[in-house]
């Protein structure tokens, strides 16, 4: 199959929504498949190319509107692609819409990935309502099918009720192969939070776990926690955690390259993923990640993986904004290493038994093969 998939940004740019298509695509590579991607070119890089199989066509932007990059290009670009199938993907209205008129004039099937609604604050909240009223409609209405990563996802969004006839359940894979256990020792009472920190992904919720280490802070004195990940809000995440007396507890690292992602999860004793907003949070790949490296995860019970991750007791799942329930859980795992060790072992056999990306690739091509 000539598979086109169409995400706002393709590594080397870091995010769940890149990463989705980055794995996904490898894997229907391996598979014989001839995949393409069309994308912005940020960060700056090759404007044409082969990533591990995938070619790659990026295209100049303008400027970005609500975390999405406008590239005028794209139109044109995609009217030149010959594709058997399109896959285009949610919550970045422009590549999806432009994917949506290219698959209704090309008369291809329209694969949509809906990872989470479209949402925003003030003005953007206005926009965000109308697009959904509008343009979102057209577009999943002509959808052949609609993926999302989680089942709960088809309850808690008020955009696919009516959608349920076309909608499958594919969830987040991870790479087992690179993220993996290392031979290095885990530091003690370390935690570790990874996300951009800008106001689009405050939803991943690091006001509340700064405010859940201060009541750590006083049971274990000597916790740190390690914050990857850069943007607008990190001196406002810096300022927040000085006013908590946590100068010395919390270490903010800025951008971690892709190929140093695994020795963060690998020396942490706990990933701590408090995400606060349904509409926001798809899945939680980054979850996936730590649990794939033998490291407990604390999360809250709307992350994709919360459900599995408690049923084999890989960590900890508490409601959102809970920050007692979330320091409490915090100084379970740090001042009991043979539980969080456990936790850790049942983490990674869960992830190899379920969500590798070899058998999420299996169930796209599946999905690919009913469409066409």
């Amino acid at each position: 199959m000539k598979i086109l998939q169409t995400p706002i940004r393709f590594y080397p740019f870091i995010g769940g929504v890149e990463n989705y298509v980055y794995y996904l695509s490898q894997e229907l590579v391996k598979k014989g498949h001839q995949i393409r991607v069309l994308c912005a070119n940020e960060p700056q890089s090759i404007p044409e190319e082969l990533v591990e199989g995938i070619g790659v066509k990026r295209i100049n932007y303008i400027g970005k509107i609500a975390n999405t990059n406008i590239t005028p290009g794209l139109p044109c670009a995609i009217s030149k692609e010959n594709f058997d199938i399109i896959h285009t993907h949610i919550p970045t209205p422009w590549s999806a819409d432009w994917s949506y008129m290219a698959s209704k004039f090309k008369d291809k099937p329209l694969v949509v990935t809906y990872h989470n609604d479209i949402i925003g604050n003030g003005a953007a909240h206005h926009i965000a309502k109308l697009y959904n009223n509008t343009a979102l409609k057209l577009l999943l209405n002509h959808a052949a099918k609609i993926i999302i990563t989680q089942p709960d996802y088809l309850q808690s969004s008020p955009y696919l009720k009516k959608y349920e006839d076309k909608i499958e359940v594919i969830p987040n894979g991870v790479d087992v192969n690179k993220f993996k256990p290392m031979s290095s020792t885990k530091e003690a009472n370390s935690l570790f939070f990874l996300s951009l920190l800008d106001e689009f992904h405050q939803y991943k919720g690091l006001d509340y776990l700064l405010k859940a280490l201060e009541i750590v802070k006083g049971e274990v004195n000597d916790v740190k926690l390690v914050v990857g990940g850069k943007g607008k809000l990190l001196d406002y995440y810096k300022k927040m955690a000085n006013n908590l007396g946590l100068e010395n507890n919390v270490e903010f690292h800025g951008f971690i390259p892709h190929e140093k992602i695994v020795e963060y999860y690998n020396k942490c004793s706990v990933f701590v993923l408090p995400s606060i907003s349904s509409k926001q949070e798809g899945f939680g790949i980054v979850a996936l990640e730590a649990l794939s490296c033998e490291t407990p995860v604390i999360s809250t019970d709307i992350v994709g993986v919360s459900d599995d991750l408690k049923e084999v007791k890989a960590g900890i799942i508490i409601p959102p904004r809970d920050v007692e329930k979330l320091a409490q859980s915090i100084i379970e795992l740090l001042t009991n290493p043979e539980l969080s060790e456990k936790m850790g072992v049942n983490g990674r056999k869960l992830v190899k038994e379920k969500y590798t990306w070899l058998k999420i690739a299996e169930k796209a091509e599946n999905l690919y093969e009913k469409v066409l």
